[in-house]
């Protein structure tokens, strides 16, 4: 059995590598951005799904660096905080041992605080975390209830291999989603009588199971409640959200078997139909839609697709840009989750900073009096 302090000690790995890998994201779309692939969206999401994949990874790379490291007999410094150590000790910066000491363990103290809940604040973040997760845990079961009854509900329609369409009355806005086989693409019943709209959803949904979209968006859905407290969890799925419809939207479009006036006044139509009636959605769901209704009364989602299928560049993106960026990336993310592991024992650099801290109070004591008052008082 897994001891609940390692469990925690990778909890916290994983918020701060989401945190940097997102970081990272963000500089590397600002690099394609400046070397003319702002429209590439494809490419960026690929990207963003590669990132995932390698905070995915990196548990097991660290475990192979371990074995590795463990085989040739030695431990090199690939901790954050020993690094930082063997900086100290060569004379890189200015600072007592015993605050350098501090802030090394700060981690330590804080992660054994909660675990045993020996503070206030310890007491209080449990609880809150607690609290989260069960919140985020129930809405999830409510959604995937309400999507299952919305699809067992509905009535099938045709069948193309593993994927099931099929037509409802519950829903004005067409969706995909799956389950542990079959792919289902639900369609609003009034759509049959409305050719052009029921063929751009139908390409639309089609190409996000081509992706691989839907189970990509499950997945995070399935961590929402476990990350609910990172904000750059939040943003990294909105991202996600983003770039899957205007990849998919430009894929579709550069099909040429619909045209850009259809595709778009689709869009606006079942919008506009979400936003007077359908409130099935009001929940999240582990799906993908044709379209997401903004009821916040800013530029929506739909307002942005549109601006940028009218004005997006037809450059093709050059072949190896995803490899060029990628691998770049995929390598500080990876170098990244080692430099944030907590050390598992005492380096040999560590053992000398706790020394040094030791002399540092043996000299404070040595100029002590034996009543404990400084010379001179």
């Amino acid at each position: 059995m897994i001891p609940g302090d390692a469990l925690f000690d990778a909890f916290i790995n994983a918020n701060i590598l989401i945190i940097l890998a997102y970081a990272l994201w963000c500089g590397a779309r600002f690099l394609l951005d400046r070397l003319g692939m702002r429209d590439a969206y494809d490419t960026h999401l690929r990207l963003l799904n590669a990132v995932f994949l390698a905070i995915v990874a990196a548990p097991f790379v660290l475990l192979a660096a371990q074995w590795g490291q463990a085989a040739l007999g030695g431990r090199a410094n690939l901790t954050l905080s020993d690094m930082v150590v063997a900086y100290y000790l060569n004379g890189g910066f200015e600072m007592s041992a015993a605050e350098l000491e501090r802030l090394v363990l700060l981690r330590d103290r804080m992660s054994a605080d909660v675990m045993q809940a020996a503070s206030p604040w310890a007491i209080a973040a449990i609880a809150v975390f607690v609290l989260g997760f069960a919140l985020g845990l129930a809405r999830l079961v409510m959604s995937v209830c309400c999507l299952r009854s919305i699809v067992h509900e509905s009535y099938p329609w045709r069948r193309f291999g593993r994927v099931r369409l099929r037509l409802s009355d519950r829903t004005l806005v067409p969706f995909s989603t799956r389950g542990l086989r079959n792919f289902y693409v639900v369609l609003p019943a009034h759509m049959l009588g409305q050719g052009d709209e029921a063929k751009v959803a139908l390409a639309h949904e089609f190409q996000h199971i081509r992706q691989g979209d839907i189970t990509w968006e499950i997945v995070l859905e399935l961590l929402k409640p476990l990350f609910f407290l990172n904000p750059a969890y939040h943003a990294w799925k909105r991202q996600v959200e983003q770039l899957r419809e205007l990849s998919c939207d430009a894929r579709v479009l550069a099909r040429g078997r619909i045209g850009i006036r259809a595709y778009c006044e689709t869009l606006m139509s079942v919008c506009q139909q979400t936003l007077r009636r359908d409130r099935v959605f009001a929940v999240a769901m582990p799906k993908v839609t044709l379209v997401t209704a903004e009821r916040s009364g800013g530029q929506g989602g739909l307002e942005h697709r549109i601006k940028t299928l009218l004005s997006a560049s037809q450059n093709r993106t050059p072949k190896g840009a995803f490899v060029l960026v990628g691998l770049p990336l995929v390598a500080l993310i990876l170098g990244a989750a080692m430099a944030i592991q907590s050390p598992g024992d005492w380096s040999q650099d560590r053992l000398m900073l706790s020394t040094v801290v030791n002399l540092e109070r043996l000299d404070k004591i040595n100029s002590l009096t034996t009543f404990g008052v400084p010379p001179g008082e």
